[in-house]
This record gives structure tokens, sequence and C-alpha cells, in this order.
């Protein structure tokens, strides 16, 4: 925790000073003009403003990735490696990298031209057509993220029928909570950082755990079992060591067990199911979607203000991607930053909010003992400042969560 905070505070630093000197230099411009002259290389004048801002946004995208990729080279295989965490080769790492990259741009370069054309062809109430189409986009993202978007970049194997998944849909009936399926997903192909989480619309909705938050995967007790079956007794001879041999593994095994109980990986789910029961993921989307309505109408309002653009470096043109990127990365900044930190008070009310939920499915002792595990395994710094961690972190630190959980089971 302490060399990912003392990464952070040098990655953003020089993100800061990079943006800096791309406003002093004249970056933006710049950048619009090659666009434009990729386009006219093509026979597409300035007339084809859209095109050419896709060129823009693309052209954008490479040079961010490629600034970006020292750091985050430096994150995944100095930081995490040398806590133990980072699982990926090299040749893994930028194939996962490309294929983030292509999959981004044939999501967003599309969005952006749509909502291009609705902004210049909307007329005065261009904002309320721009939201309804984010908001549009938005939706149908998560509906087909699970199926078509997420299985690109990891595998996801459904839990096999077993005590933990028997007991994972008797807690979601309990709290009448749809649920449809149950995966493991394969996170440690990349990092031995562990998580759960929910997704999906009305009954269609899928939990996930990762394989590095299970003590024991029944994912891969079951293919060991496939595999043992398959290869059988091949030579009796070998079976006469095998004791020994799986004791020393089994040895070696328990040195490195991390993860969480059945009933520790309850407790998360109770948690987590937590935010549903209580309404924190509507009530996430419904101020994300007012917010974005409120930045839309602004925009409207600011859009035709020569002098901005002239500021930037466009004394002569008001392209409507400038004026977006402008608007939203600078003029709102101050109030994202408000914002942002709104939303990390909120998150972290909600935080303990699904800790009393858990809590209230008597789970409460599972949840601390999980949390605790889990700090452990993903190696969290237990104490934080109190006005550094309002500002920064949207989770409560592990200290003040097990003192709301003692309080709360002192209480009852």
């Amino acid at each position: 925790q302490l060399d990912k905070n003392e990464f952070s505070f040098w990655a953003g630093l020089y993100s800061q000073l990079e943006m800096t000197v791309i406003l002093l230099l004249g970056g933006i411009p710049y950048l619009w003009r090659k666009s434009g002259d990729v386009t006219g290389y093509f026979n597409y004048g300035a007339e084809y403003e859209i095109l050419q801002s896709v060129v823009f946004v693309l052209l954008g995208t490479v040079f961010s990735t490629l600034t970006g990729l020292p750091w985050s080279l430096y994150s995944t295989f100095v930081i995490e490696d040398k806590h133990g965490f980072n699982k990926q080769t090299l040749g893994f790492y930028f194939k996962d990298m490309l294929k983030k990259f292509v999959v981004t741009q044939a999501i967003a370069l599309p969005v952006a031209a749509g909502l291009l054309y609705i902004i210049k062809a909307g007329g005065d109430y261009f904002f309320v057509y721009a939201w309804l189409f984010t908001f549009t986009v938005t939706m149908g993202l998560i509906f087909i993220y699970a199926d078509y978007i997420a299985p690109l970049f990891d595998r996801f194997t459904p839990l096999p029928e077993g005590d933990l998944r028997t007991q994972i849909e008797t807690l979601a009936a309990s709290i009448q909570f749809p649920l449809y399926k149950i995966f493991v997903v394969e996170g440690s192909k990349r990092s031995s950082h562990s998580n759960a989480y929910f997704f999906g619309f009305y009954k269609n909705k899928r939990i996930v755990l990762f394989d590095t938050l299970l003590e024991e995967n029944p994912v891969n007790k079951e293919a060991s079992a496939e595999e043992a079956a398959g290869i059988g007794s091949e030579d009796s001879s070998d079976s006469a060591s095998e004791p020994e041999q799986k004791g020393e593994g089994d040895a070696k095994e328990e040195k490195k067990k991390i993860g969480c109980s059945n009933e520790e990986i309850l407790a998360v789910l109770g948690h987590e199911l937590g935010h549903w029961k209580l309404g924190h993921t509507l009530k996430n989307i419904i101020i994300s979607q007012l917010n974005t309505f409120l930045c839309f109408f602004l925009f409207a309002l600011l859009s035709n203000w020569v002098e901005l653009y002239a500021a930037f470096g466009f004394p002569d043109s008001q392209p409507a991607l400038i004026g977006l990127l402008i608007i939203f990365q600078f003029i709102f900044s101050p109030y994202n930053e408000l914002l942002s930190f709104l939303m990390t008070v909120l998150s972290r009310r909600f935080e303990f909010q699904a800790d009393r939920f858990a809590q209230g499915l008597n789970r409460g002792a599972s949840l601390c003992t999980a949390l605790i595990k889990l700090n452990k395994d993903n190696l969290g710094f237990p104490v934080h400042d109190w006005l550094y961690a309002a500002w920064h972190y949207s989770h409560p630190g592990l200290l003040e969560r097990l003192r709301a959980l003692d309080y709360k089971q002192k209480e009852q």
C-alpha cells in the first residue's frame, strides 16, 4: 500500500506536468491539425468535422497509451511483482493491452461519432438528446458486458455444484436477490488480488467470485479430479512414494494458502448483496445520470463561447469535440473534484451500511475475519490519516470497519 501510494503520487505529478506542457505548447490544436491532415490525405476536407474528430480521438488515445505505458509497466512488473501479486508475462501483458485497446476503440469511436452528430444536429435542445444517447449507450454496455465483452479478457467458469454454491443460492433467496448464475473468474492469471461482485439487469443478475478469493477453488478441484481420472494409476511403483511426495506438497500448499473459507465468502457476498438490497447501485446510477445531464446542460450554455475556444488555440473554429474536451476536462475540473469528494463520502457511508446489512444476516463475525484475511492477502495498510482517507479512499480502512462491526455486535 505504501509503495502504491508513492507511485500514485509520482504518476499523478507526471500527469499534471504532461498536461501543462501540452497546453503551453499548443498540443491540442496541433493534434487537431494533424487529424485534419489525415482526413485530408483521403480527400475529406474540413467540412467532415465528425470524421476529423474520430481521428483526433484515436490519435489522442494512442498518445496517452504510449506515454502511460512506462508507468503501467512499472506498476505491474516492479511494484506488483515485488510484493508477489503479478502473475503476467510480458507477452500476456502486451497481448491483453492490445486487445483492450482494440475493443475500447471499437466502442468509443462510433459512440463519439454518434454523440457529435447529435450535438451538431440536435438544435437548441441537443443536450437532452445527448444525455438520452449516453444513457442508452451506458445501459446497453451494461447489458452486453457479461456475455460479449468480459469473456474476451477473462475465463468465466460456472461455480460447480457443492456446498458453496448451495449456500450462496440460499443466501440470495433469503433476501429475494434474483440470482441467475454464479461464476468463478480466473483472475489469478493476472494478479493474486481478490474480489467479488455482482452485475446484470432485473432478473438476470450474476455473482462473480475471483478464484483468488476462494480458499479452496472447486473449479480447480473439479479439473484436477478429471485429470486424475484420465491419468489413472499408470505405474504402481510411483504410487509407493506418493504419500511422502503428497505430504511435502501439502506443506508447501499450506504455506501459500490464501483466500477465504465458505463462511467468510458468504459474509463478503452478504456485504455485496447489501449494496443491492439497500439500493446503493440504483442511487449511484441516478446520481451519475443527473450529473451527466447537468454537465450537458452547462456545455450547451458554454459551447458557443468563442473566447473560450480562442484561449485554447482555436480562434477561427469551434469544433464540438474540442468544446467537450475543454469544458468537461478543464472548465469543470473544480466541480469534478468537489463531486468526487462527495461521492467518496457517500461511498464510505454505503460501505458501512453494507457491513451492517451483512451483520444483520448474522455474518458479522465472519465478515470481520474475511476483512482481516483480505487485507492481509492484498497487503493493505490498516492505518490511514483520517483527512487523507476521507478525500481519497472510497472504502473505509480496515480498523474503521472492524470498530464499527464490533460496536454493533456489542450493541446487539
